[in-house]
Order: C-alpha cells, then sequence, then structure tokens
C-alpha cells in the first residue's frame, strides 16, 4: 500500500500541470477552429458588448443596462442565424478532425507527377481539380466518387480528366501517398465576389478550402490557368515552380497562409502568394 501512497502523492503533485496542459490543448484546438472562419469577427463584437455592459455596471448607467438587458436574447437569436454557415462549418471540422493522424505527408515526386498532369492537362486545355487533404478528414467527400486507391502517376492523372469520362467533372483526392477516389463532389464557395469568368471548378476549389484546411489544385478548362485554393483563397494562374513549392510547404510542414518565406532554390511559396501574387480571390 506504501507505493499506492507514492503514486498517489506524485499524481497530486503533477495533477494541476495535467489540468492546465489538457485545458491548454483544448483552447488551442478550439482558437485554431475559429481563426479559420468568420466567427472571430463574432467573438471580437461580443467581447465589446462586453466591455460596455462591463463600463455600464461599473458606472451605475442603469438606463443603458436596462437596454442591453432587453437586447441581450435577441442579439443571441440573431448572431445564430447570421452566423449558422460558420457554426456549421466548426462543427463539421470539430466532427471530422483527426488529432493523431498517421504521417500522411505526400513524397516530392508525388507532387511532381501532379503538376506534371496539370501541365499537360493545361496546355491540352482539359479541367483537372485534384484535393490534397491535411488534418481535416475528408472521407465524407471521398465516398461521394468512385474509390481508385491507385498509386500516384501523372499519366493516371492525365487519363482520369484527359477524356469526357464519368470521373472527368469530379474532383481527385489524393490521401496517404495515393489516389483515394475520383469524381468526388466538392461543396461550392458561398463567397459573392468571385469573378464570373471562374466557372465550376474555381468555385468548387475555393469551396473546399473554405470548409476544410484541405489545399486544392484546379486547371481551368477556358484559359489552361493553374490555380491553388487553401485558406479560403484562391491563388489563380501560377507556374509551376510556384505550384510545386507552396503544395510541398503546406503539405509537409501543414504552414498557413503567410507563414512560409521564399526559399533559397526560388520557388515561390505561400508568404510570396500573399504579397506578391495577382488575382488572390476570397476572404
Amino acid at each position: 500500500m506504501e507505493w499506492l501512497q507514492r503514486l498517489s502523492a506524485v499524481y497530486d503533485t503533477i495533477r494541476p500541470v495535467l489540468d492546465v496542459a489538457i485545458l491548454s490543448f483544448l483552447l488551442y484546438k478550439v482558437y485554431e477552429l475559429l481563426v479559420k472562419t468568420q466567427v472571430m469577427q463574432m467573438i471580437k463584437g461580443a467581447g465589446f458588448l462586453a466591455l460596455v455592459y462591463g463600463l455600464a455596471v461599473l458606472c451605475k448607467l442603469t438606463t443603458l443596462q436596462w437596454v442591453l438587458n432587453i437586447l441581450a436574447p435577441g442579439l443571441l437569436v440573431t448572431v445564430a442565424i447570421v452566423f449558422q454557415p460558420e457554426l456549421r462549418k466548426i462543427i463539421l471540422r470539430l466532427g471530422q478532425s483527426e488529432l493523431f493522424r498517421p504521417d500522411s505527408k505526400p513524397r516530392l515526386s508525388h507532387l511532381e507527377a501532379v503538376v506534371t498532369a496539370a501541365e499537360i492537362l493545361s496546355q491540352e486545355r482539359r479541367g483537372m481539380l485534384v484535393v490534397f487533404p491535411r488534418r481535416v478528414n475528408l472521407r465524407n467527400i471521398i465516398d461521394t466518387g468512385t474509390k481508385i486507391n491507385a498509386e500516384i502517376s501523372s499519366s493516371l492523372i492525365v487519363a482520369v480528366f484527359e477524356f469526357d469520362g464519368p470521373l472527368h467533372d469530379g474532383a481527385m483526392v489524393i490521401q496517404n501517398g495515393r489516389i483515394a477516389a475520383a469524381g468526388c463532389f466538392l461543396p461550392l464557395s458561398e463567397q459573392q465576389d468571385i469573378k464570373k469568368s471562374f466557372g465550376t471548378r474555381h468555385r468548387a476549389s475555393l469551396g473546399m478550402s473554405e470548409q476544410s484546411d484541405a489545399v486544392t489544385l484546379v486547371v481551368s478548362e477556358e484559359t489552361g490557368a493553374i490555380s491553388i485554393a487553401f485558406d479560403g483563397k484562391l491563388y489563380y494562374d501560377l507556374s509551376s515552380v510556384e505550384i510545386t513549392g507552396t503544395l510541398r510547404e503546406m503539405l509537409e510542414h501543414g504552414v498557413k497562409s503567410g507563414e512560409v518565406e521564399k526559399n533559397g532554390s526560388g520557388s515561390s511559396t505561400a508568404s510570396s502568394l500573399d504579397s506578391g501574387k495577382e488575382g488572390i480571390l476570397g476572404q
């Protein structure tokens, strides 16, 4: 029984640290979800109202307190209605996230194969839409298409998108270093300021980046431009060097938009896209 008492004493010692560590981890994950959506604006507005209410109580402004107390229930209902799409996205991400996923980072040769296929299809003016999941699981998207589970090769990707086959108009999902599925349906973007010249593929790539942390590669069938969408933004008409560099940084290191520096080999990555690339669409 003495060892049990010692174990209990040790646990009592580390319990506060464990408690704070778990709470900090959960708060960080919640913040990570919120920062990618417009719910942060709602939180800022709620913080401002709380500050005003605190000042009203502190300064004994009874009329202002009375007005705020009357408006509070209506404001809660209004917020729930206005931000319903954003709240839905957060719930979806919570349900789809996998905190302890196995390593699924694609090799550089896989990325080069996809970019090579994009270049071929771009020259032929054939559309292409490829999704690279990151932390958010896209099993629900994969289930909408035809499961392939094949090795990544440029010839197979070109074969899927080059001709008007049953899988041509859908999206291809590349996961765990393999082509998981093709012909998948993606959610369309809800943004209103998208250029009307953009077709369904660009809207779907942007919509996928809004509802998950995936990186999407899209080739325009009309112009042959190769673009990338992530974090609710679409980077239009990039070079193959920019595409490869950005995909490598986003998928291997999991960086967010604006966090990547321009590397020594001259390939432009996320930060250079944010700061200097024209034609950036989205939030």
